[in-house]
């Protein structure tokens, strides 16, 4: 099982964490959400919970509940700019299918 991050993905969440002053990972799952039923969650860790599975990529540590794992396994998280929009982007292959949005997904 792994979570990896891209070189810009990495960069940015350092950043944000430095900008923020405080964090020790930022923590990705996933929630019931939008048409097609899950959809991703992204915040700044300041505890590693004991239940935690933590991964560590390019300096930066991501934490995943257990539940959530299951459906995020072999993510690579990116972060890129297209035209006036910026974000992350989730490279998940167990994504089966996603809305038109590109809000929520299902596997």
């Amino acid at each position: 099982m792994a979570i990896s991050l891209t070189p810009a993905a990495a960069n940015h969440v350092k950043s944000f964490l430095e900008q923020r002053g405080s964090g020790v990972a930022l923590r990705l799952g996933v929630r019931t959400s939008g048409c097609s039923g899950m959809a991703y969650v992204l915040e700044f860790a300041d505890v590693i919970e004991d239940t935690d599975v933590v991964f560590e990529n390019l300096g930066v540590k991501v934490v995943i509940d257990p539940k959530s794992l299951v459906y995020l396994d072999g993510t690579e998280l990116d972060y890129g700019k297209e035209g006036l929009n910026e974000g992350f982007k989730f490279n998940n292959p167990n994504v089966k299918d996603a809305c038109g949005c590109g809000e929520s997904f299902n596997v």
